[in-house]
């Protein structure tokens, strides 16, 4: 489970869904992306090697030097496997055996023609390759990043304030987020995350706006640039970020937004099918105190009430709770277990297991602090991301509609809140206001 942000006042900031059940993984670093690396391209044909980073240099050799052409290298993986795999076949069998064969100047005299092999993925062979290769890059990804989300030893300091976070990485990208409105995706979409902030640091160290990617006189000129003119953020357009995000490793050659618009094209092409025979998936609600489930309401509500003695009906009942106010409730809950805390008195105890003795032990079971501890903006969003405990709560109440006396409207949480004073001030409820103001 990922860990919560703390900010400076010892308030929880949930800013990512924790998720059970945890799933630990060890496995070796990968590396990343298209990222410099140390590893040499070995020429199909001589002795000629380069490093990865000068891979255009070898593709030209190839190119002017053996009369070949490997197409859409971009899309290969591990671009060493791949030029290792082929010189060892092209010592086997002639290239002509596995190439097309391009004649340039077909229609010029003899002596200008001249033949080309074009390696591409039309081959089976090649393509079998390229995919098992893909394959095994995104693998050796999803492990690293599951290390990344368990590793405890994180250590590093914010590049904007210097304050010291240790422990897991999302201490530290939730407090950017969180403080200095410097957010570049949730954690658990980031994998190489040490690399990506030491690319960041280094723009930084050399007065490089992370934005715009301008360069100023002093770190003093650059923090005024970057705050006045909203410039906390990364550069979408620059592909050199592209190898720390887990999804673009998903489907090599295409951009997130490529793969989204397929899987918005398949939604739409597939909306005609016949569904009739679809069948629904257990519900698989978590207790909140044990790691019971059950698979309908009932049971989930009558577990929690004949085992803990948690009877959330009655609290809902007692305390007139709208169904909006049951999911920060229940979140509240979750996120005070989940940090070892009694949520009835919010006393901090060393283990989950000591808690749980204490809420039994003192009856805190059903004790709630008051409202305004965790009827909070902040408890809207899911403590665990897979939590189906929230899909059974009932938003069913009588007089849905009297909400002045039942309960509160439902916010539109923004997902960049950075200029809130700005769009208050440009948005079209603001005009209409002065307008009305100005007439009367």
């Amino acid at each position: 489970m990922t860990a919560c942000g703390r900010s400076t006042d010892g308030q929880d900031s949930i800013l990512e869904p924790l998720c059970f059940p945890e799933q630990p993984a060890d496995g070796p670093s990968a590396p990343s992306l298209q990222s410099p690396s140390s590893e040499l391209l070995v020429c199909l044909f001589c002795p000629e090697s380069v490093p990865l980073q000068q891979k255009d240099g070898l593709l030209k050799h190839l190119l002017l030097e053996h009369k070949l052409v490997i197409a859409d290298v971009k899309l290969i993986a591990d671009l060493p496997k791949y030029m290792l795999y082929w010189r060892g076949r092209f010592l086997e069998q002639p290239v002509t055996d596995f190439c097309s064969v391009i004649k340039t100047n077909s229609t010029g005299p003899v002596e200008k023609q001249e033949d080309y092999c074009l390696l591409c993925d039309v081959l089976p062979e090649d393509r079998i390759l390229r995919e098992r290769l893909q394959q095994k890059r995104l693998e050796e990804v999803l492990e690293q990043q599951q290390k990344e989300r368990d590793d405890g030893s994180f250590h590093r300091l914010c590049m904007f304030c210097s304050e010291e976070f240790s422990g897991n990485r999302s201490s530290l990208l939730n407090h950017m987020a969180r403080e200095h409105s410097f957010s570049i995706g949730l954690p658990d979409n980031i994998v190489y995350c040490d690399q990506f902030l030491d690319t960041l640091q280094n723009k930084l160290d050399n007065l490089q706006c992370l934005y715009c990617e301008k360069t100023f006189r002093d770190k003093t000129t650059l923090k005024d640039h970057m705050r006045k003119k909203a410039h906390r953020r990364i550069n979408a357009s620059n592909r050199e970020y592209d190898r720390f995000y887990v999804i673009n490793y998903l489907e090599l050659g295409k951009s997130w937004e490529e793969v989204q618009s397929e899987d918005d094209r398949e939604l739409v092409e597939d909306e005609d099918d016949d569904w009739s025979d679809w069948q629904a998936h257990p519900v698989s609600a978590v207790c909140l105190f044990c790691d019971h489930q059950s698979e309908t309401m009932e049971q989930i509500y009558s577990h929690l009430k004949n085992a803990h003695g948690f009877d959330l009906h009655k609290l809902r009942t007692d305390l007139n709770l709208r169904f909006y106010q049951q999911v920060k409730l229940v979140n509240f809950i979750r996120r005070q277990i989940h940090q070892s805390r009694c949520y009835g008195c919010q006393e901090k105890f060393a283990s989950r297991d000591a808690v749980l003795h204490h809420i039994v032990a003192e009856s805190h079971v059903m004790k709630l602090p008051d409202v305004s501890t965790w009827n909070q903006p902040q408890y809207y969003f899911p403590t665990y991301e897979n939590d189906a405990l929230l899909c059974t709560l009932s938003d069913s109440d009588e007089g849905e509609g009297d909400a002045s006396r039942h309960g509160e409207e439902v916010p539109v949480i923004a997902e960049d809140v950075s200029n809130l004073r700005a769009l208050k001030q440009k948005s079209v409820l603001n005009t209409l206001l002065k307008n009305r103001n100005s007439c009367s």
